[in-house]
């Protein structure tokens, strides 16, 4: 798949895609777990794009695979999500393996402090690909972070954060479904994936 730039003022030369074809590269994959724990609830109000947070203290009981968590450079990142959610939730379907409780989705990934909301405390913050019909919080939810996609930043005004944001979405889609892309997505999500969803799935 080519890469594409944006032109927009908020977007302008930012790529649509990153990473390359062959799957990614060191340090990625990251990956961290935890139940989904209330945020700063600005994801859905303010933004129209509801998230699910996980801890990022590495010696928190509940996320216990984030040593790097503490290194890794503030921004956005992309990859893959995995709930067990329960059966009541409307969202709810049998994972794709037997012997799982797991279902699987594309997200995109904040990890810092949020300079437009000027946060005092780093956080993680998850935005799946998917239109839930309800919250989950306190359901199991592991992370396959792939890739960087930049670096966070300020924002004259809440309309670019949105545009920036909107656009994250966009290059995560790209990147983890685009043709010729098979490293980069499971077979359980698309026909002809080669990536490895073992750990997302277990």
């Amino acid at each position: 798949m080519t890469s594409t730039t944006s032109n927009s003022a908020t977007t302008k030369g930012r790529p649509s895609l990153v990473g390359p074809d062959t799957g990614p590269e060191p340090p990625f994959p990251y990956r961290m777990e935890g139940k989904v724990i209330s945020g700063f609830g600005r994801g859905s109000k303010e933004l129209g794009i509801p998230t699910a947070n996980l801890p990022v203290d590495a010696d928190s009981p509940s996320s216990t695979t984030t040593a790097w968590i503490t290194d890794i450079p503030s921004g956005v990142y992309f990859g893959w999500a995995s709930l067990s959610l329960p059966p009541t939730h409307p969202d709810y379907q049998p994972s794709p393996l037997p012997d799982s409780k797991f279902q699987i989705f594309p997200m995109v990934m904040s990890i810092g402090y949020n300079p437009f909301y000027k946060n005092k405390v780093r956080s993680a913050e998850v935005h799946i690909l998917h239109r839930f019909q309800e919250d989950f919080y306190g359901s199991e939810m592991r992370i396959e972070i792939m890739g960087f996609i930049r670096q966070e930043k300020d924002y004259e005004g809440l309309e670019a954060l949105v545009e920036d944001i909107n656009f994250d979405c966009e290059v995560a889609r790209n990147s983890l479904l685009g043709g010729g892309r098979k490293a980069w997505f499971p077979a359980v999500v698309k026909e002809g994936g080669e990536m490895d969803c073992g750990w997302l799935l277990r």
